[in-house]
């Protein structure tokens, strides 16, 4: 991550695609979702979706994995470049969380992120906040995800 004042609002980074396999989709929600419509194949059928389809928090912990391997290699390639790199501390949660089209077995979800807006802390002139809107498009180009996420970077001294 750069330093706060080196990021530019409109900034775009693609953080990869992940595809959904059933046994995946039942696996995951078993653990953390089990809601029919997650879990089993047969019942899903009669619900409300027509056929299983992936816990939104899937979808989600999808994206965050991809967003911390893109950011991990990122922070490989900065260390390579300089001496010293800013700190990237925790988020002080999202905004605007949305499912709008289920996400099915077999299909494919390209995630990115997009820098939208920065704040200026004045309770910890050290540090700002990074604003990004954060998404997942199947193969379809159809939305599966999206939300405004935050994320605290340290400003130059």
């Amino acid at each position: 991550m750069p330093w706060f004042e080196d990021v530019e609002i409109g900034t775009r980074t693609e953080l990869g695609s992940y595809t959904f396999s059933e046994e995946e989709i039942v696996r995951f929600a078993t653990k953390y979702d089990p809601q029919p419509f997650h879990i089993d194949p047969e019942t899903a059928k009669a619900g409300p979706f027509g056929g299983l389809v992936a816990s939104g928090w899937h979808t989600a912990a999808t994206w965050m994995k991809l967003m911390v391997r893109t950011r991990m290699g990122e922070r490989a390639a900065a260390r390579e470049e300089a001496s010293s790199e800013p700190a990237a501390g925790p988020s002080p949660g999202f905004l605007d969380l949305k499912w709008p089209t289920p996400v099915r077995p077999g299909d494919t979800i390209s995630y990115s992120t997009t820098v939208i807006e920065k704040i200026e802390l004045r309770s910890r002139p050290n540090w700002g906040i990074i604003r990004s809107r954060n998404e997942g498009v199947n193969q379809n180009g159809e939305l599966v995800l999206s939300f405004t996420g935050q994320g605290l970077v340290q400003r130059r001294t």
